[in-house]
């Protein structure tokens, strides 16, 4: 099923469209919204230009997005927005960024960008470990804020975060993308309205062969155009290393792989099973391969215990078989080959199997053997969970990469003043449980999430060694805790 069929045939269609509203339908919407881009690398142009929104923008920075070849409605009302200024560190970056926004003022501090009047807007799309600190000061200053996962670097910044975007009631959306795909709303509407039955049970991983990544080099000088103690801020001094410019590969500037991937699918879970925190967390994490460059895990299993599901997260940078088998003609998130299914949720109802990742689902009615695992095997006289009115179908479908919408959707909630589905009490929440499995792995401890404090029960070790990372003098600009 493509993804206009499904539209047209679910009773969940165009689910994700409700969070949003038309900004031609609004007031202000001829108001022309400008916007500060912080952090023009890769991820931060991608959202830039997709929030710009204009047809060559869209192209440009998601050109295989659009699977049946047209693209959606949605995306073509106009916008009226000018990426009006540019900030980072490294000046070869800004200049690149001119290219395509060749009108926008340029800044190589980001405090300066938050004091121009005349940015309405920023996006903040830098390494993780200043996001807490940028968006205190940009919602401070009275910016919207567009804010890239994950939302967190340690735990203990995301009290103070939220309580500053309340507190200033500017509009902050985070980037967890797939709270704006139809799918994901679809696959809540069917797992909490029982279609597959009673789910207590989630899976989620992220597997990747990336054994070709970088080796070691040697620290030298950095690059005249790049101020590297305003790259590295908060995070602890160390030699330039062209390597570390890919921040993702350091735990200096990064969680790993249950944080950069992990923390989209744990949004997802928390949206389609309708949760919020888990109660319990442990976890392993292991890095075998010490040649190439960085440190993180290149495996890591971690274990939520929530009140009414277990939830199992699996890290693998050795292969990207995540879950074997296909279904013909489907499209799935980062494959490779022929066969892998690098990323993805499984959600396993008594009814039925609901395979869901960033652009499809799959669904797999449950088969009624009479063995051990059906209900004619052992347990059959205990009771059963009434099967639903309308037994589950096998079904599949795909959907466009839901990054372009989303972009969209913080342009109407800004016109709107309206609360985004990815507010950031999502965003924090979701995060939340990428640092938990950490924390879980670095203690070798089951723990015992405590949601009301942001702290572990009864784990002093826990709390004082790994909630918070001091910062760096004098990039210590916001006081946490």
């Amino acid at each position: 099923m493509q993804r206009r069929e499904f539209l047209k045939t679910s009773t969940g269609a165009g689910m994700a469209a409700w969070t949003a509203v038309s900004a031609g339908q609004v007031r202000g919407a001829n108001d022309r919204l400008r916007v500060g881009l912080i952090g023009c690398g890769g991820r931060g142009t991608f959202d830039a230009r997709l929030m710009r929104g204009t047809p060559e923008d869209i192209q440009a920075a998601a050109p295989g997005n659009y699977h049946d070849g047209n693209m959606d409605p949605r995306l073509k009302e106009p916008r009226n927005v000018e990426i009006a200024a540019l900030c980072d560190c490294y000046e070869s970056r800004i200049t690149s960024a001119k290219r395509w926004a060749p009108q926008a003022k340029t800044y190589a501090e980001f405090r300066k960008l938050l004091e121009d009047k005349e940015i309405d807007a920023v996006i903040i799309a830098t390494p993780d470990p200043w996001h807490a600190q940028m968006l205190v000061l940009a919602v401070g200053a009275g910016k919207d804020v567009y804010l890239e996962k994950p939302v967190v670097y340690r735990l203990k910044e995301a009290k103070t975060m939220v309580d500053a975007v309340r507190r200033s009631k500017q509009i902050v959306q985070v980037g967890t993308q797939h709270r704006s795909g139809d799918h994901f709303a679809e696959a809540a509407r069917m797992v909490q309205g029982g279609k597959i039955g009673e789910v207590h049970f989630v899976r989620v991983w992220n597997y990747m062969a990336r054994m070709g990544s970088a080796p070691p080099v040697a620290d030298s000088d950095p690059p005249a155009d790049l101020n590297w103690d305003a790259w590295l801020g908060p995070s602890p001094k160390a030699p330039f290393n062209r390597n570390r410019l890919n921040y993702r590969s350091f735990m200096d500037y990064t969680n790993g792989l249950i944080s950069d991937y992990g923390n989209h699918r744990f949004d997802s879970v928390h949206q389609i099973m309708g949760a919020e925190n888990p109660l319990k967390v442990s976890s392993s994490a292991v890095r075998f391969d010490k040649q190439k460059a960085g440190d993180i895990y290149d495996f890591q299993q971690a274990t939520y215990e929530y009140p009414n599901f277990i939830m199992s997260y699996e890290a693998c940078v050795y292969n990207g078989h995540g879950l074997g088998g296909r279904t013909p003609g489907m499209r799935y998130y980062g494959m490779q080959g022929t066969e892998d299914r690098p990323h993805g949720m499984a959600f396993y109802g008594t009814e039925a199997a609901l395979f869901v990742d960033r652009i499809g689902m799959e669904l797999y009615p449950e088969g009624r053997g009479g063995g051990m695992g059906g209900r004619g095997g052992r347990g059959a006289a205990a009771a059963q969970p009434a099967a639903p009115a309308q037994p589950a179908e096998r079904f599949h479908m795909n959907e466009d990469e839901p990054t372009p919408l989303h972009t969209k959707y913080f342009v109407d909630y800004v016109r709107n003043r309206k609360e985004p589905a990815a507010n950031i009490e999502v965003g924090v929440r979701a995060t939340a449980i990428s640092c938990m499995g950490n924390v879980a792995a670095w203690t070798g401890r089951k723990l015992t999430w405590d949601a009301a404090s942001w702290t572990f029960k009864g784990d002093a070790e826990a709390n004082a060694k790994y909630l918070f990372r001091e910062y760096r003098k004098p990039w210590d600009l916001v006081k946490f805790g």
